[in-house]
């Protein structure tokens, strides 16, 4: 079937199309250029939230419980759910599916897991071509589920228009609270499991903490902290309002165009990073490199002149 016909039928909302399109990101398909190219006019009509934290907070039940809420607003969702690969056998056990299987047999829902295939993050490398995707297809709430590997799992600030970082009471004192990185990123905190004991604590040392980040001015987004337990949905309509707020003062303060020009322009970098990479990795056993391989170990060149040299070099077999 040839790209166009599957984009069409994307955004007929078939399921089956979504899954291929995905499949041909995934696999880096020769026909990757042209999906890309087809879907470019189509996409940027969807907002994109990120949901991250350390294994155990509840990411999972929290992303269902949006969906059936986002569900109930008519809204068509689309979600992503990274999972770890094993560095043995490069397997993923691909399980929040699992989790979310009460929306399985829901038209408006499409649900992908995707393997992180290596790539540190808690992201994906196909992520942001697999958003594209759901976007062009018409899923107007795209939720992405990081891996939930802790402290690291930052990229995905970089990926969505609002990113929520989930915590958990008995999941660290106030100075895990205070470590940066990932609680940096967050533009709405929840606290769920919120019916344990702690998780007042947990919210305040939380409100503390943000309280000595950087100062904000008068008109400057707040990030709020919602408590939720959500296996039972409580507190999270209150987290769709937060989302909401966040996604109008995005709009009334540019913000949101400012974070998508940025998540576009890291885009175009990493294909042209990855693109150079591939044509240096084609050197290897090059005579090029290997001479100025001897000239680093016979002292007579530097390795920043040397890479200078090679950059030299790619750039003119360019021109000509």
């Amino acid at each position: 079937m040839d790209v166009s016909t599957l984009v069409a039928q994307a955004r007929e909302g078939r399921p089956r199309a979504v899954a291929r399109l995905i499949s041909l990101v995934e696999g880096a398909s020769p026909q990757l250029r042209e999906v890309m190219s087809t879907l470019a006019p189509l996409t940027g009509n969807a907002y994109v939230v990120g949901l991250t934290g350390s294994p155990g907070v509840g990411k999972s039940t929290t992303t269902s419980a949006l969906v059936t809420a986002y569900r109930k607003r008519g809204k068509r969702v689309g979600v992503l759910a990274v999972d770890p690969s094993s560095p043995f056998s490069g397997g993923a056990l691909l399980g929040d599916r699992v989790r979310m299987s009460e929306h399985a047999s829901d038209p408006g829902v499409y649900i992908r897991s995707m393997a992180t295939r290596g790539h540190l993050g808690g992201l994906a490398w196909a992520a942001p071509q697999a958003i594209r995707v759901l976007d062009a297809a018409g899923c107007e709430v795209i939720l992405v589920e990081t891996v939930g590997v802790g402290q690291s799992e930052v990229e995905i600030a970089a990926q969505a228009d609002t990113s929520v970082v989930l915590l958990a009471p008995g999941m660290g004192d106030g100075i895990q609270a205070a470590k940066a990185g990932i609680l940096e990123i967050g533009d709405v905190y929840v606290v769920n499991k919120a019916d344990r004991d702690g998780a007042d604590a947990t919210a305040r040392e939380l409100n503390h903490m943000l309280g000595l980040g950087e100062a904000r001015g008068p008109g400057d987004w707040r990030p709020p902290i919602v408590k939720t337990v959500a296996a039972r949905a409580e507190g999270v309509d209150e987290v769709v309002e937060a989302l909401e707020k966040h996604r109008a003062w995005m709009e009334e303060h540019g913000v949101l165009t400012a974070r998508r020009r940025r998540r576009a322009a890291q885009e175009v970098e990493n294909i042209a990073l990855t693109a150079l990479r591939a044509r240096i990795g084609d050197l290897h056993g090059d005579r090029r490199l290997d001479a100025l391989a001897d000239g680093v170990l016979a002292g007579a060149l530097d390795p920043y002149t040397a890479a200078d040299e090679l950059v030299a070099g790619l750039t003119a077999q360019d021109e000509d």
